[in-house]
């Protein structure tokens, strides 16, 4: 297929935060692209930035191989659906449909044509004549792509059009949707929040992270591959423990060495271990195999979800099978389900930058603490590691800081929180949730802050 859209290197930022950050991106002809993330991680930006809507501060928007920075909505082979579909309440389907015609002052049979043809595509057919607010909410989403489509865009830019339906409407017009890119051969991006929108309709899925893309492939390989902790925790539901790559397709997990198919991460580093609920077989338990007690049972319908305490962790199992809370059980899968991940951060400490700024007193992250006998002069800089258990969050009331907490994955007996502050990340464990995308706060553990001669350079 040849390349219809292409983002190379764009960056954007709105008072002074960074909204994407080098994104590049490839959309060939006639796919449907997802692009799948989280509130704020910059998928809508992408959407506003292919579609003419906002223009990148660094890089470059190539349609068909032509740079398009500079070229207004209205001038480009491009067409916007919204959430909100911005109907004409006084017009009803037909003319609705034919507005962007009649702008065009097309010949009246050729608009007629055309729309009755797109009518009839959208299943729509024998509507002409309705008022758009006596049609449903899948009626009327579908009048919206009928006007987007009738003017024959290359590409139709889709911003979460089924973010209004209720769940049954939205799972029916998930398939509409299939239905008519697959009839017209336009180029759909469509961007979403929701995980089983993105793995049911697209060829191709981008997630997207803190203006950062994550993974980009075919729906099947973000789920069975998934590139980090991020990708795995936010598509679908997943075991991600930590674990240590004791040599190329060895990892040691709940104190056993398990074989798995990876390779390359070193011999003795900290990595992710990602197994998915249904690939595990609850069986009776044996020396062979990890063993575990059932400690809770829902049914969902299709599967049983049961939760088992196994190595000091807290695994969840999908089955068609329900074991009954209480019993002992094997944890039975095999060397192709285990998925190997580089950790998010490589190291399991804080190291940040700080400064000697007044006698036995250090300052950093704008948080000031006395450390009695340092002995060391006013305007040196020091490092100061800081372990994840050694950071409390708080209520913002009582907190050292408030940060902004850009992630969290649950470990099988914690959480990891990825923190943004200052221009640096923070990593904390906590036993406690939070809500992703919002600020919190954090208290620091001072007595147990190490101090050492500054280095150089700022990780986490």
């Amino acid at each position: 297929m040849a390349k219809l859209i292409e983002l190379k290197n764009i960056v954007l930022s709105y008072e002074g935060d960074r909204i994407l950050d080098n994104v590049s991106l490839s959309i060939e002809s006639g796919q449907f692209v997802t692009l799948l993330g989280p509130s704020g991680c910059g998928k809508t930006t992408t959407l506003r930035i292919i579609g003419g809507f906002a223009t990148p501060d660094e890089g470059d928007v190539l349609f068909e191989g032509k740079r398009i920075n500079d070229l207004p909505p209205h001038k480009r082979e491009v067409n916007t659906v919204f959430q909100r579909y911005a109907l004409f309440p006084h017009l009803n389907v037909f003319d609705n449909v034919a507005f962007g015609l009649k702008i065009q002052k097309l010949p009246r049979e050729e608009i007629r044509q055309r729309v009755l043809s797109m009518l009839e595509i959208v299943d729509l057919k024998g509507f002409e004549k309705r008022r758009v607010n006596r049609l449903s909410g899948g009626q009327q989403q579908r009048v919206a792509i009928a006007r987007a489509l009738v003017n024959r865009p290359k590409l139709l830019l889709l911003d979460e059009p089924l973010g209004a339906l209720d769940l049954k409407l939205r799972r029916d017009m998930q398939l509409e949707l299939m239905n008519i890119q697959r009839k017209t051969g336009v180029t759909f991006v469509y961007v979403t929040h929701d995980q089983e929108e993105a793995l049911t309709m697209s060829d191709v899925v981008v997630v997207m992270k803190d203006g950062v893309i994550q993974q980009q492939g075919r729906p099947e390989d973000i789920y069975n591959e998934p590139e980090n902790a991020f990708v795995a925790d936010f598509i679908g539901e997943s075991n991600i423990f930590d674990g240590v790559m004791e040599a190329d397709c060895k990892v040691r997990l709940c104190g056993r060495t398990l074989t798995c198919l990876d390779g390359g991460f070193g011999e003795n580093r900290p990595v992710d271990v990602v197994i998915r609920p249904e690939d595990i077989d609850l069986v009776p338990p044996s020396d062979e195999l990890l063993t575990g007690e059932v400690t809770g049972v829902v049914f969902k319908g299709v599967h049983y979800e049961m939760a088992v305490q196994c190595g000091g962790l807290q695994w969840l199992i999908h089955s068609t099978d329900a074991h009954p809370v209480g019993e002992q059980v094997g944890l039975s899968f095999g060397p192709d389900d285990i998925h190997i991940m580089k950790r998010l951060f490589e190291g399991s400490e804080n190291v940040l930058r700080g400064e000697v700024t007044g006698e036995d007193e250090v300052t950093f992250c704008d948080v000031s603490f006395e450390r009695p006998g340092l002995g060391l002069p006013e305007g040196t800089p020091v490092e100061l590691i800081i372990q994840p258990g050694d950071i409390e969050v708080v209520s913002i009331d009582h907190a050292h800081l408030t940060v902004y907490l850009e992630s969290l994955i649950y470990k099988g007996d914690y959480n990891e929180l990825v923190v943004w502050t200052g221009g640096r990340s923070l990593l904390i464990h906590s036993y406690l949730d939070q809500q992703v995308a919002t600020d919190i706060g954090i208290r620091f553990d001072f007595d147990k802050i190490r101090i050492a001669p500054w280095k150089g350079g700022e990780t986490v």
